[in-house]
C-alpha cells in the first residue's frame, strides 16, 4: 500500500496509521482521498495484525478542512456531485470497523473532517484545534452523517446550535461538550494517541471488539435490548476458543 497519492498508510506493532496527506489543501476531502481511504479502511478491517488504528492529518494546519470545494463545485450539478462524492460509503465503512479507531485532531476539523472524526471511537485534540459544520453557509446540510453522529455525541440541542449557527468550537469548548475526549499540547497529540493505542492493543482483541460493539450497537437499542446484547457478547467471549 505504498502507491497512494493523498493517503499515507503505515502499519507498526499492531497499530495502523492513516494520514490524510493533502497538507497544501488543508487535507480537504476529495474523490481521490475517498477511493484511497476505502482501500485502506477495508485493509484495516480485514487485517488481523492491526489491533487499533490512528487517523491523523499531515502538516500543522489541519486534520481535514472539509470537502474540496474546487472539485465539488465544478461537478455538473450539486445532485450529481453529491452522488459521485459519496459513491463509496467511507462513513459506513468507518462505522463497521469493530477495531478501535482513534482520531488525532489538529488545526481545522471542519465539515467532512468533523464527520470523519465523529465516526471514530476516541477523539484527541491539540490545543489549536477548531471544529465546525459549515454546510449551512453553502445552502446544504451534512451528507456524511453529521446530522446524526453529532447529536449522538453532544446532544440534540447543542448539535442544532452548532449546525444552525455555523460557529466554530475551539478545543476546550469541544472537550466540555464531550466532542473530544482529551485536549493536549500540539507536540503531545500523536504521542498521546500512541500511548492509548498501545494500551488498547495489549488487551485481548476479541474482548476489545466485543466491548466496542456492546457500546456502539447498544446505543441504538433500548436498555433492555442493550443488556441482552451485552450478555450475549459476554457469553460468546467466554465460550470462544482461547
Amino acid at each position: 500500500m505504498s502507491d497512494f497519492e493523498v493517503i499515507i498508510y503505515e502499519k507498526k506493532d499492531g497499530i495502523g496509521y492513516v494520514t490524510l496527506n493533502r497538507s497544501r489543501s488543508l487535507n480537504a476531502y476529495n474523490i481521490r482521498m475517498r477511493d484511497e481511504l476505502y482501500q485502506v479502511l477495508t485493509a484495516i478491517k480485514d487485517d488481523p495484525e492491526v489491533k487499533v488504528a490512528i487517523l491523523k492529518g499531515a502538516g500543522e494546519k489541519a486534520f481535514c478542512a472539509g470537502a474540496d470545494l474546487t472539485e465539488f463545485l465544478t461537478a455538473p450539478s450539486p445532485t450529481i456531485a453529491r452522488q459521485v462524492r459519496w459513491e463509496r460509503d467511507i462513513w459506513g465503512l468507518l462505522l463497521s470497523i469493530t477495531k478501535p479507531l482513534i482520531a488525532a485532531l489538529q488545526g481545522y476539523v471542519l465539515g467532512s473532517g468533523l464527520e470523519m472524526a465523529l465516526c471514530c471511537d476516541i477523539r484527541l485534540a491539540s490545543e489549536d484545534a477548531q471544529f465546525g459544520v459549515p454546510e449551512m453557509d453553502l445552502g446544504i446540510i451534512p451528507a456524511a452523517g453529521g446530522s446524526q453522529t453529532l447529536p449522538r455525541v453532544i446532544g440534540g440541542a447543542q448539535a442544532l446550535e452548532v449546525l444552525l449557527s455555523g460557529r466554530w468550537l475551539k478545543a476546550e469548548e469541544a472537550r466540555r461538550l464531550k466532542l473530544v475526549n482529551q485536549v493536549v499540547a500540539r507536540d503531545e497529540l500523536l504521542p498521546a494517541a500512541e500511548r492509548l493505542a498501545n494500551k488498547i492493543k495489549a488487551y485481548d482483541p476479541v474482548a476489545v471488539s466485543y466491548a466496542k460493539q456492546a457500546i456502539t450497537r447498544g446505543l441504538d437499542l433500548s436498555l433492555e435490548r442493550g443488556l441482552e446484547l451485552e450478555a450475549n457478547l459476554a457469553d460468546y467471549l467466554i465460550k470462544s476458543p482461547t
